[in-house]
C-alpha cells in the first residue's frame, strides 16, 4: 500500500536542487535527457517486503529555454530493497544479500535483457552494496560490508500481469516496479532517450527519504540546503 504522505514528499522535494547540493550531475541537454533517481523510504531498516519505495523521473518534455518551467516528474512505486525471500532463506551470494548503497551511479545502466526475457535497464558499470549475510529481517547496512562490482543489479518490474504487493522474490538487491504499467511507462521514457540522440547509458541516483528537506514550496526564499543534514554519499565513476 502506497504511503501518501511519503509520496507527497518525493511529489514536492526539490530534487533538482538537492542533487546540485550532494555535488550530482543534473542531466539536462535538451529533451528527454532523463535524471532517474530512486527514493528510499525510512522503515527504520526493517525489511517490510513490500514496494514501499519510489522511483522519480526528471527530464524535459519540450525545451523552450525556461528552466523552471520545462521539467516533467513522473514517480513510480517500486522497491529499492531486496524482498524477504532473500533476506531470510536464498542467498545468491556467499558474501550476503546485496542492498544497494545510496549514491549516484553515473552510466551504469544500459537497455538490455532482464534475464534475457524483457527488456528492461540492465547494470553493465560497478555499483556499491551492502552484503546482508545473517538472515533476519533488518537490512544491515554495515560500512564495513560494502562490496564493489557489476553483480546483476537490474531495474525491472515484478508480476507481468498485475499489481504486485508483496516483494518476495522479485527482488535479490534489483530496483523492481510494482505495477507492471508504471514499468511499461518508465521503459518508454528510456527509449525516448536514445531515440533523441542520446547513448543507451542510463544513470540512477538513490537517495533516502531524510533527503528530501528542501521543497519547492521554499523556491521564493533564500533558505538552503543543511550540509551537516546530508550523508556523504557513495562516489561512483563520473560518466553518463
Amino acid at each position: 500500500m502506497a504511503n501518501t504522505s511519503f509520496y507527497s514528499k518525493c511529489k514536492n522535494a526539490n530534487l533538482i536542487g538537492i542533487l546540485k547540493e550532494k555535488g550530482y550531475a543534473v542531466f539536462e541537454n535538451g529533451i528527454y535527457d532523463l535524471n532517474i533517481i530512486g527514493i528510499r523510504s525510512d522503515q527504520a531498516n526493517q525489511v517490510t517486503n513490500l514496494f514501499d519505495d519510489y522511483l522519480v523521473v526528471l527530464y524535459k518534455a519540450t525545451d523552450t529555454g525556461d528552466k523552471n518551467k520545462d521539467w516533467t516528474k513522473k514517480i513510480y512505486r517500486i522497491t529499492t530493497e531486496p524482498g524477504l525471500y532473500y533476506m531470510t532463506k536464498g542467498m545468491m551470494n556467499s558474501k550476503g544479500t546485496a542492498i544497494l548503497a545510496p549514491g549516484q551511479y553515473r552510466g551504469c545502466w544500459e537497455i538490455g535483457l532482464h534475464r534475457n526475457k524483457y527488456s528492461a535497464l540492465v547494470q553493465k558499470d560497478k555499483v556499491f552494496v551492502y552484503r546482508d549475510d545473517n538472515k533476519d529481517k533488518t537490512y544491515d547496512l554495515v560500512p564495513q560490508k560494502l562490496d564493489a562490482g557489476i553483480f546483476g543489479i537490474n531495474i525491472h518490474r515484478a508480476n507481468k500481469d498485475k499489481v504486485q504487493l508483496y516483494v518476495n522474490d522479485y527482488s535479490a538487491g534489483c530496483q523492481v516496479f510494482a505495477d507492471p504499467d508504471e514499468f511499461r511507462s518508465f521503459m518508454r521514457l528510456c527509449g525516448l532517450q536514445t531515440k533523441n540522440g542520446k547513448p543507451n547509458s542510463f544513470t540512477y541516483t538513490l537517495l533516502n527519504e531524510s533527503d528530501l528537506i528542501y521543497s519547492l514550496t521554499d523556491k521564493n526564499t533564500k533558505r538552503t540546503l543543511s550540509k551537516k543534514s546530508i550523508k556523504k554519499p557513495v562516489k561512483a565513476k563520473k560518466k553518463k
